[in-house]
C-alpha cells in the first residue's frame, strides 16, 4: 500500500475525476510457523517480495458502486461486490459515512489465483484511490487498519 500511494502523489494520472493507483504483485519468500495463540490460531512470519508485475485500479466519480476488469484472466476476477477492492472502497466509505460512488476499473496484469496477492494489491489500491478521489485524507494508519480487516496480504 506505500508503494501504491507514493507512486499516487506524483502521477499524472490524479485528477478531480479520477484517481489511479498502480500495486505490485507479491511473492511469499519464506513463512515461519511459530506456536499457537490463545485464539487457536498459530503466529506467522512472513518475508514478502514485490515483483514486476502490476495492476492498475483507476477510481472515477459515479453514482453507484461499480467494478470493470480488463486484462489478464478478467473473465475470473468477480465485477461486483464481492471483489475485494469493491468491499475496500465500502469500508473506506462507511468509515467516513458517505456512499461508496465510485466507479473502480482494474487492469489486470497480476495472475489470477497465482498465489501473488492480485486481488490484496487491488484492495489497497482502491483504498488509496478512493482516500485521493474523495478527498477523506485517511491517515496511513487507518488505511493500515482497514488493510488488515481486508485480509492479510493487503497491508503489503
Amino acid at each position: 500500500m506505500a508503494a501504491a500511494r507514493a507512486r499516487l502523489w506524483r502521477s499524472p494520472a490524479v485528477s478531480r475525476t479520477s484517481v489511479t493507483a498502480r500495486v505490485p504483485a507479491k511473492v511469499n519468500v519464506q513463512l515461519a510457523v511459530g506456536g499457537r495463540r490463545e485464539d487457536g490460531f498459530h503466529a506467522l512470519a512472513n518475508v514478502f517480495l514485490a515483483v514486476g508485475l502490476y495492476d492498475e485500479v483507476t477510481a472515477t466519480a459515479a453514482d453507484e458502486l461499480r467494478v470493470t476488469v480488463a486484462g489478464a484472466d478478467a473473465a475470473a476476477v468477480p465485477a461486483d461486490r464481492t471483489n475485494l477492492a469493491a468491499r475496500a472502497a465500502e469500508l473506506l466509505a462507511a468509515r467516513y459515512g458517505r456512499p461508496p460512488a465510485v466507479h473502480l476499473h482494474i487492469a489486470k496484469d497480476i495472475p489470477v489465483a497465482g498465489g501473488m496477492a492480485g486481488g490484496s494489491a487491488d484492495a489497497a489500491a482502491a483504498l488509496v484511490a478512493c482516500d485521493a478521489l474523495w478527498g477523506t485524507q485517511a491517515a496511513r494508519e487507518l488505511l493500515l487498519e482497514l488493510c488488515a480487516e481486508l485480509g492479510s496480504d493487503v497491508p503489503f
